[in-house]
């Protein structure tokens, strides 16, 4: 049977493949997004395109309430001058649009390390969503814990073809899971269209291995033609720095950095890995499919 459903972040790496294997399957699909411009693609699919934003809670519980189930996140904002008040508010309008609604099931796009409410950056705040969603009664919600995601991987290009080295401000040698997107959205698909969770239940998707950053730039190099491409663990005032220079807010920095710099502690790899949680699409697949072709545009 068709399900109607509704994506939030239709244009992030999520959520538009989410949309496209909905809508291959045939499902109704109500894409939202304050920047409908990139959607336009989708609405030749068959998508419903709606201009709105995520803390508006007319628009958001009138759309919910149509649906049999909807994706929903906690989108970044680089401006935010506190990061953690922004996503409270946040948190705090998707879930009044969901008690107005009346919707059942949502599946919640979280990260692995949400189980800690402090010292993980970014983190602090999916976790607090992830027990805030909780909370709602009559509710079925699934928090799909995600690994690092290998698209990180993408916004070093420049740095590459510049520099000549690869580099964030994380540890080179602590390897971490790490998951293609399309993985991630393959596995929200299926529990969207085929709502089959109930209660308040956690999936971790931990892509096939861990992986440290400088294998996975080793295998990157390989595939460029620089063999020798070194990963080079960049001091944190350099980078932070590099960001506030871009216009990003110091508050969003500091949540980021922190969220980096903290993965050596472990609290990406708190989850179990099993086959559950395993999933098919390998650095190596992903490096020669995805990163190869946007590094060569």
């Amino acid at each position: 049977m068709k399900k109607k459903i509704v994506i939030l972040g239709a244009t992030g790496t999520v959520g538009s493949k989410i949309a496209v294997i909905l809508l291959s399957q045939g499902h109704q699909v109500i894409l939202m997004a304050r920047h409908t411009e990139k959607l336009a693609n989708y609405r030749s699919l068959g998508a419903d395109v709606r201009t709105g934003d995520i803390t508006d809670v007319e628009t958001l519980t009138h759309t919910f309430r149509e649906a049999d189930s909807a994706f929903v996140l906690l989108p970044d904002n680089v401006q935010a001058e506190n990061t953690r008040a922004y996503q409270r508010n946040v948190t705090g309008k998707l879930i009044k649009a969901i008690k107005n609604s009346g919707i059942q099931y949502i599946v919640n796009m979280s990260s692995l390390g949400s189980h800690m409410h402090e010292g993980n950056g970014m983190m602090g705040g999916t976790g607090e969503q992830e027990v805030r969603l909780n909370q709602l009664t009559n509710v079925n919600v699934l928090h799909l814990r995600s690994a690092y995601f290998m698209e990180n991987f993408l916004r070093t290009i420049g740095l590459v073809k510049k520099m000549g080295i690869n580099g964030t401000a994380a540890d080179s040698d602590h390897a971490v899971p790490m998951v293609a997107t399309q993985d991630v959205a393959e596995i929200a698909a299926s529990h969207l269209a085929n709502l089959d969770f109930t209660g308040k239940s956690v999936q971790p998707v931990m892509g096939p291995r861990d992986y440290t950053y400088r294998e996975f730039t080793s295998l990157i190099g390989a595939a460029i033609g620089l063999p020798d491409l070194a990963y080079v663990q960049l001091p944190v005032a350099q980078v932070k720095q590099t960001f506030l220079n871009n216009g990003v807010a110091e508050d969003f920095v500091n949540n980021l950095l922190e969220m980096a710099t903290a993965i050596k502690t472990g609290f990406m790899n708190y989850q179990q890995r099993d086959k559950s949680t395993t999933t098919p699409t390998t650095a190596e697949d992903f490096v020669n499919k995805v990163y190869l072709p946007a590094y060569q545009r």
